[in-house]
């Protein structure tokens, strides 16, 4: 094979590898979407300590998987309305970004797919689905089949999402709850 074939056959795998990637929104466009009234975010440094991991790991039947975690508060002038908290999990190859707003509480107020990647799954995205995780917590509800509904041919993509959600609403539980 000569070279010029091997490189066109590299660009077109490349290509199509990523052809699917879709960047729907900012982390600060998600921010002002899930807190319209919000004057101010104010990035919260956060590092869980190691009996808050396993607090974690207990409380969200999975492993907190980080002790750092991007998160931000969001006020209107001197009220917490809660947080946002950003993460990424792996759909079925490709990774899934998404945002989680969270109550002062630690329940679920919303989530956003902030960027997807993967050729199919997108249904995730779809609002009735991501509303399934409104008002619930780390303790109730947050699972595939026990609250959350499964998406046919996005299973992977809806557990890893689900899952995710449920790690960051016990990370809120443990570390972020007033």
């Amino acid at each position: 094979m000569n070279g010029h074939l091997k490189f066109t056959l590299l660009a077109a795998c490349a290509v199509s590898s990523s052809a699917f990637a879709t960047q729907y929104l900012s982390a600060e466009e998600a921010q002002k979407a899930m807190y319209p009234d919000a004057s101010a975010f104010k990035p919260v440094p956060l590092s869980l300590t190691t009996t808050q991991m396993q607090q974690v790991e207990k409380l969200a039947g999975i492993a907190a998987r980080s002790v750092q975690w991007r998160v931000v508060a969001a006020w209107h002038e001197d009220t917490l309305l809660g947080y946002v908290v950003q993460d990424d999990v792996v759909g079925k190859y490709e990774l899934i970004s998404y945002a989680v707003a969270l109550n002062p509480d630690a329940s679920v107020k919303q989530i956003e797919i902030l960027a997807y990647r993967e050729s199919h799954g997108f249904e995730i995205r779809n609002a009735a689905w991501r509303k399934q995780f409104v008002g619930k917590s780390a303790a109730a509800g947050l699972a595939l089949g026990e609250g959350i509904a499964n998406i046919s041919g996005a299973t992977l993509s809806a557990t890893h999402v689900t899952d995710g959600v449920r790690r960051i609403a016990a990370v809120a539980q443990v570390a972020l709850k007033k």
